[in-house]
């Protein structure tokens, strides 16, 4: 699904409950996270019905390594030379994408939140067990972040991983979350403001000390990894991702 200007020159593609995002500036074009491989299919489409194409990707930023953000990263940048940018701290991950950190059993969670088995069937045969990793990656920092089109403030919000960050375009009033805060969790099911569950979460004590620095930001619109965009206050969304806690 294709949902143009979610934000300000911010257009969302949506599939299999994963998110990533085309950011426009000018004659500019930026992606943020590489969703699941067949998401790529989606990104060239999108592109065409803004009028752009795929040599117009200046450049790719992943809000973090996991499978579900570098689907088509190694493709983007092997088939079009596209310059891919990562916190220094998941450099690694995104190289394999499939080794990461969580707190708890991941393999309990279908049993313990049936709602997530269509969520997780569906990232499956979108590719998600097909993933390869990407190496060869430029240092995601506030100084390179500030070259990139809309010239985000970066915000380092570890947690979910080591290296998570998330991007402020604050003449947009948007905040581009990742999975720092989501509104859909895809390991429950559940919907709402929320971090995501320690069966994808390093540090979930962590994950939620960061809702500080995205709630800092007073952006109105915040645009997550996993579900919908909440438009509102994103303090008010910190607040309820505190409330909902860590499951």
């Amino acid at each position: 699904m294709f949902r143009p200007n979610v934000a300000d020159q911010i257009h969302l593609i949506k599939h299999a409950a994963v998110n990533c995002y085309i950011i426009q500036d000018g004659p500019k074009v930026m992606l943020v996270d590489a969703g699941l491989p067949s998401m790529w299919k989606l990104v060239l489409a999108a592109l065409r019905e803004l009028g752009r194409s795929p040599r117009d990707i200046s450049a790719l930023v992943l809000t973090h390594g996991h499978f579900d953000h570098v689907g088509f990263a190694a493709r983007l940048q092997q088939d079009l030379d596209v310059p891919v940018y990562v916190h220094p701290e998941d450099a690694y991950l995104a190289a394999h994408p499939y080794r990461y950190k969580h707190e708890k059993n991941r393999l309990l969670y279908p049993v313990r939140y049936p709602r997530s088995i269509p969520v997780l069937a569906r990232m499956s045969l979108a590719g998600a067990l097909n993933v390869k990793g990407v190496s060869d990656l430029r240092t995601l920092d506030a100084e390179s972040a500030g070259t990139l089109p809309g010239r985000p403030e970066l915000l380092h919000t570890p947690g979910h991983t080591q290296g998570h960050c998330a991007l402020h375009f604050s003449e947009r009033g948007t905040v581009l979350t990742g999975d720092s805060l989501v509104t859909l969790d895809p390991y429950t099911g559940a919907s709402g403001p929320q971090i995501v569950s320690a069966a994808a979460t390093a540090d979930t004590h962590l994950a939620l000390k960061s809702l500080d620095v995205l709630a800092g930001t007073g952006a109105e619109t915040a645009l997550p990894g996993h579900g919908l965009p909440y438009y509102g206050s994103i303090a008010a969304a910190v607040q309820e991702a505190r409330q909902h806690g860590a499951t």
